[in-house]
């Protein structure tokens, strides 16, 4: 099964995370073809706007693969570096749109907080846990998104949002059915493809230079890079990962 499919639909680049019986959960296979899959449809003039969902009705993507992550921290050789997810999805030059249902954990919540547009579906719930094991990532934009005290009580408790309290916040823009998560994105999407995509790309690029996140997210990458190798961090990932893997299993 590929990690990823990719459909145009009309004007609208549609991307499925295709690991539904994990959740969606981000490895290596389905971040590679993600971005070539992102890459693809930046170079396609039909295309306008660019969709990404979760296969299945349980997740949008449950977060990082911790199976595979566990493997790395267990193999004697070191894993070459990748570009994460959420990476990837910051650095499209076209308008993004997450249609996101059910867990929108971890790494699952990172990059669905770098889309320009998040629809959600009734039953969408997202986390940001990483500092439950000794993490410290999305300090640098999920302010922008909820404002810093908001960012602040989410991040630092790691508790479940919602999908009325994300739309509450503002971490959602629109919530809809579940079933009617895709749908509306791809509409969503047409809107704006209809509209000039050289505006548009305008538009995208004058609102991001207003939000100064370079300094903030390379900050954030050198903070998390030093807790990375410390022993605290190291033991509450492999505890956490090792509980993960456990449901599983």
């Amino acid at each position: 099964m590929e990690p990823i499919l990719v459909e145009r639909r009309g004007r609208v680049g549609l991307v499925t995370l295709n690991r539904p019986e994990k959740l969606n959960a981000l490895n290596s296979a389905l971040v590679m073809q993600l971005e070539q899959a992102i890459r693809e449809l930046e170079a396609d003039d039909d295309v306008g706007a660019i969709v990404v969902t979760g296969a299945g009705e349980r997740a949008f993507s449950a977060g990082g693969d911790m199976a595979e992550q566990v493997a790395a921290l267990n193999s004697q050789e070191k894993a070459p570096p990748r570009v994460s997810a959420s990476a990837i999805v910051r650095l499209a030059k076209k308008p993004t749109i997450a249609a996101i249902r059910g867990y929108c954990f971890g790494g699952g919540a990172l990059m669905a907080i770098e889309f320009d547009i998040r629809i959600g579906g009734d039953d969408a719930r997202f986390k940001f846990h990483a500092a439950s094991y000794g993490r410290a990532p999305g300090g640098a934009i999920l302010p922008r998104i909820v404002g810093d005290a908001k960012a602040k009580e989410l991040l630092f408790t790691c508790d479940e949002v919602p999908a009325a309290e994300a739309l509450r916040i503002g971490l959602l823009n629109q919530l809809v059915p579940a079933d009617q998560v895709v749908d509306t994105a791809v509409a969503m999407g047409e809107r704006i493809a209809a509209n000039s995509p050289v505006a548009v790309r305008a538009l995208k690029e004058i609102i991001d230079l207003a939000l100064p996140n370079d300094k903030a997210l390379e900050h954030e990458r050198e903070v998390n890079r030093g807790m990375g190798s410390s022993a605290d961090s190291a033991t509450r990932f492999r505890a956490a990962a090792e509980r993960v893997v456990g449901k599983v299993h």
